[in-house]
C-alpha cells in the first residue's frame, strides 16, 4: 500500500508560496475550491472549479528554473470535486515519487534574487537587514521574502545591493508594495525603468512610483535600540501640525519634479506616488493625520452639540513653519500637481507586516511567540477616536497586505485613479472643502508587534 499522503494546504501559505505565478486573469473564468501540497511542498496542487463549464480543474505546480512555482501538469472537464482531488493525488504521488524538484519550463531566463548573501561590505550592512537575517524572532519575514525573491524585477539592477545597506528601508517599501498590488490581483507591467510600477486591469493602467521619508543619519545599532520617546497629545500635535508635512513634502516635491507623466507609458493614465514614512523608529505609527493635512491644506476641528453628535469642521491651512523653513500647504493645489492623481500611503509597510503575514503563512520558527496591538476605525458617526485591537499572530489569522492602505485622491487630477483597480483599501477625496473617507470595515491606522523568543534552558 502507499504511503504517499496528499496534505490539504491553507489558502494564505499556497498563495505566499505561488505569488504572482497566479495570474490575474484566472479569476475571471475559474475559482479556487482547494489546495494541497505533496510532504516537502516541492510540488502544490489546486482544485478549480470552471466557471462557464460547471466542470472541475485539477492543477499540479512546481519550482521552475528560477525557483518560481509554476504550473506543469492539469486535468480539467471533471464533474466531481472528488474525482478532481483523486487525479490530483495521484498525479502528485506519480510526480513525487520522481524525486523531481525542478520542473523546467524552457522559458525561464536569469536567477532569482539571492537577497541574503551579503554583496557589501560586512561594515556597509544595514542593521536591520542583518535582525532581519540572522534573528530568529524574524525568521518569519525572511522565509516570505525569500518566497518572494525569484518573482521580483530589479528594474535598476541594484537592488540587493541596496536592500543589504544604505537603501533597506526604500527597497523594502517597494517590495511591500510588490506584494499589496500582487494580492490586489493587478497585471504587472515592469518593463521599464521609471515609474516603479505599471499595473493594469480591466482595460486600465496606472503608474505607481515610490518614495520614502528617509532619516537624517544612517542607522546604527545605537538608533535602533535607541527607547522610543513618549509624547504628549499636546507634542504629538505639534508634530503633525508642521514638522512632518515639511518632512514629507520634501520627497513629494522632488517627485513631482521628475515629471513621469511625460514618459511615453505614463502619458494619459493616473500616477500615483506611494509614500511611506521612515524617518525615525516607530515615526509611521503617528504621521499618517500630518499627510492628509499637508495633502488637502486642511485639518479639522471637532466638537459636540448640545445633543452630543460630533461635528467636524475642516480649517484652512496655509502654510507649514519650521524655524526658518516654510512650505506651502496643499500639494493637490500646487502648480504641476494635476498630473499626480493620488498619493498611496501606509503604516504598515515594515518588517513587522512581513514578519506577520510570514507567521500566518506558516514561516519562520516555532518558538516565536509575536503579538499585534493597535488601533483601527470606528464607524460609528459619532466617535471621535479609534478602537483598539490586539491578537496573537498565528495561522488562524487573516490579515491581508491591503490593510491599512490609504489612497487619497487629487481633487484636480488630470486623469483619476479608477477605484475599482484597487477595491480593497481606504479611499479618501476632497469634497466641499472638507475630506470624505470611504473606509474598509476593518481599517487599521497603526499597530505594534510585540516578540518572545522561546528557547530551551542547557
Amino acid at each position: 500500500m502507499s504511503k504517499f499522503a496528499m496534505k490539504p494546504m491553507d489558502v494564505k501559505r499556497f498563495s505566499a508560496l505561488v505569488g504572482p505565478s497566479r495570474t490575474p486573469g484566472a479569476a475571471y473564468i475559474s475559482k479556487e475550491l482547494a489546495w494541497f501540497s505533496n510532504f516537502d511542498e516541492s510540488i502544490l496542487g489546486s482544485i478549480l472549479l470552471d466557471i462557464e463549464d460547471t466542470e472541475f480543474v485539477s492543477i499540479l505546480l512546481g519550482r521552475d528554473e528560477v525557483g518560481r512555482y509554476r504550473l506543469f501538469d492539469l486535468k480539467h472537464g471533471m464533474k466531481s470535486p472528488k474525482k478532481a482531488e483523486d487525479w490530483l493525488a495521484k498525479r502528485m504521488e506519480h510526480h513525487t515519487a520522481t524525486g523531481k524538484k525542478v520542473f523546467e519550463q524552457g522559458d525561464a531566463t536569469g536567477e532569482a534574487m539571492d537577497l541574503f548573501t551579503p554583496i557589501v561590505a560586512d561594515k556597509k550592512l544595514h542593521p536591520f537587514f542583518l535582525r532581519l537575517r540572522d534573528e530568529p524572532s524574524f525568521s518569519s519575514a525572511k522565509e516570505i521574502i525569500a518566497e518572494m525573491a525569484p518573482h521580483f524585477v530589479d528594474i535598476d539592477g541594484n537592488y540587493v545591493e541596496q536592500f543589504q545597506s544604505t537603501g533597506f528601508d526604500a527597497r523594502l517599501w517597494e517590495l511591500y508594495l510588490n506584494a499589496y498590488l500582487v494580492e490586489e490581483a493587478l497585471f504587472f507591467d515592469r518593463e521599464h525603468y521609471a515609474p516603479d510600477f505599471l499595473v493594469k486591469k480591466f482595460g486600465k493602467t496606472v503608474a505607481i512610483e515610490a518614495v520614502i521619508v528617509g532619516r537624517k543619519t544612517a542607522v546604527t545599532d545605537e538608533t535602533i535600540n535607541r527607547p522610543i520617546e513618549a509624547m504628549s497629545p499636546e507634542e504629538l500635535m505639534e508634530k503633525t501640525r508642521d514638522e512632518m508635512p515639511i518632512k514629507f513634502g520634501s520627497p513629494l516635491f522632488s517627485k513631482l519634479k521628475k515629471e513621469y507623466w511625460k514618459l511615453d507609458h505614463v502619458a494619459g493614465n493616473p500616477l500615483v506616488i506611494a509614500i511611506a514614512d521612515f524617518h525615525d523608529n516607530q515615526s509611521m505609527t503617528w504621521s499618517g493625520t500630518a499627510l492628509l493635512q499637508y495633502l488637502y491644506g486642511v485639518r479639522h476641528d471637532f466638537h459636540r452639540d448640545d445633543e452630543g453628535n460630533l461635528i467636524i469642521s475642516p480649517l484652512k491651512i496655509e502654510t507649514h513653519q519650521v524655524g526658518d523653513k516654510v512650505i506651502p500647504s496643499g500639494y493637490f493645489f500646487q502648480p504641476d500637481a494635476e498630473n499626480i492623481s493620488a498619493i498611496l500611503f501606509t503604516a504598515g509597510g515594515t518588517i513587522s507586516k512581513f514578519n506577520r503575514m510570514g507567521k500566518q503563512a506558516g514561516f519562520g520558527s516555532a518558538s516565536v511567540i509575536m503579538h499585534r496591538a493597535g488601533t483601527y476605525h470606528d464607524h460609528d458617526p459619532n466617535a471621535s477616536l479609534p478602537k483598539m485591537f490586539g491578537y496573537e499572530v498565528n495561522e488562524t489569522c487573516q490579515e491581508t497586505w491591503a490593510e491599512g492602505v490609504s489612497m487619497f485622491h487629487n481633487p484636480n487630477a488630470l486623469h483619476p485613479v479608477p477605484r475599482e483597480l484597487f477595491p480593497s483599501i481606504a479611499h479618501h477625496r476632497f469634497d466641499d472643502g472638507q475630506i470624505v473617507s470611504d473606509l474598509p470595515e476593518f481599517h487599521t491606522y497603526a499597530s505594534q508587534t510585540f516578540m518572545l523568543n522561546i528557547t530551551d534552558k542547557k
